[in-house]
């Protein structure tokens, strides 16, 4: 029997919770040892968005053949791990359905413990792993997450202790780029296809509001603004101008409530933004510049959805002390602000 501490041997993570299906694997100190993602945009394009019950049954077919990928590309077997880690919420049920199950029963069969992970928390925590920055942010720091299902601003206070400051009162950030980008005519997923688009085009030329710009707090509302959009694509504007000028509004009130989150957090360390919407470049560029804080941004293959970041936060939980039975239940919902943190070690 091996007698070394789980977390100082290799960790599996799994990802399954939307349309990416994803495996890697860390060492005990974090480093990337292998990684595999496949992106189904392909499966869901013709329907205009995720398909649940296609997304699922992609990740049946192609995360058994994933996993055994990595661990061959390591040289390593399941019994070679020190715990497993699976994304198990929020998301479609039906893919953390997959990947739970895969990750449980690897778990069971190699005898080591089984981590059910929270996909935001993945997120949060992505900006701690050795090597991205010179100093990894320390608790507390301010999390902007911005993806296609989530905008929040967050107080980071620990593995497992979230406070979270605003959230969307509407359309996700990324939903609002897909919603913007259809109604330009441009293909699914829209973010990328968008800030090409807007490459070209003059930001100043269309007028767009910016929702909530200068209120009190840091809660976001998008759908405004996607109504403002599909009221320039009917008046004629050029369709790079409104582009730009829909990707600026964003920017601008991104960088509007970091601003108002970092008032609400003046201890923070760090701004770090998270999700598939971290990858834009204005949106980066204008968080850089919303508060004296470092903006710590992911590298642009760690913004999305990723096996990486599920193994980083397992690896963080087990050094907390953490681990989950394997009767743990998948969650389409869970929030962050439901994680417990680990329990004080007993006193000698």
């Amino acid at each position: 029997m091996n007698e070394t501490r789980p977390d100082a041997l290799p960790i599996l993570g799994i990802e399954s919770s939307c349309d990416e299906t994803a495996a890697a694997l860390l060492d005990g100190t974090g480093q990337i040892l292998a990684e595999a993602v496949f992106t189904q945009s392909a499966e869901h394009a013709r329907f205009g968005g995720v398909v649940p019950e296609i997304a699922a049954r992609a990740h049946l077919q192609r995360l058994a053949g994933m996993v055994q990928g990595v661990l061959a590309e390591a040289g390593l077997t399941p019994r070679d791990l020190g715990a497993v880690a699976a994304t198990s919420g929020p998301g479609l049920i039906g893919g953390l359905i997959v990947g739970a199950s895969l990750g449980k029963g690897l778990a069971l069969g190699a005898g080591i413990p089984f981590l059910g992970v929270n996909h935001l928390e993945a997120h949060a925590l992505t900006a701690r792993m050795p090597g991205l920055f010179e100093t990894p942010p320390a608790y507390p720091f301010l999390l902007i997450l911005v993806s296609g299902g989530h905008c929040q601003c967050v107080a980071v206070e620990g593995i497992g202790r979230y406070r979270r400051l605003g959230t969307t009162l509407d359309d996700a950030v990324g939903e609002a780029f897909d919603k913007a980008a259809k109604l330009l005519g441009l293909p699914w997923p829209g973010g990328a296809h968008l800030e090409r688009l807007a490459a070209g085009g003059d930001a100043g030329a269309v007028p767009l509001p910016r929702p909530l710009l200068r209120r009190p707090g840091c809660d976001f509302s998008f759908s405004g603004l996607k109504t403002a959009v599909a009221q320039a694509v009917g008046k004629g504007y050029r369709r790079e101008d409104i582009a730009a000028s829909f990707q600026a509004a964003v920017a601008a009130v991104l960088a509007d409530r970091a601003r108002h989150a970092a008032a609400m957090l003046p201890e923070a360390t760090a701004l770090v933004v998270a999700g598939g919407v971290a990858a834009n470049q204005a949106v980066r560029a204008a968080l850089a510049e919303a508060t004296p804080l470092p903006l710590l941004a992911p590298p642009l293959r760690l913004c999305g959805d990723n096996a990486v970041m599920v193994a980083w936060a397992g690896l963080e939980r087990l050094r907390a002390g953490q681990r989950d039975a394997l009767g743990l239940a998948p969650r389409p919902r869970w929030p962050l602000g439901d994680l417990a943190p680990p329990a004080p070690a007993p006193q000698a």
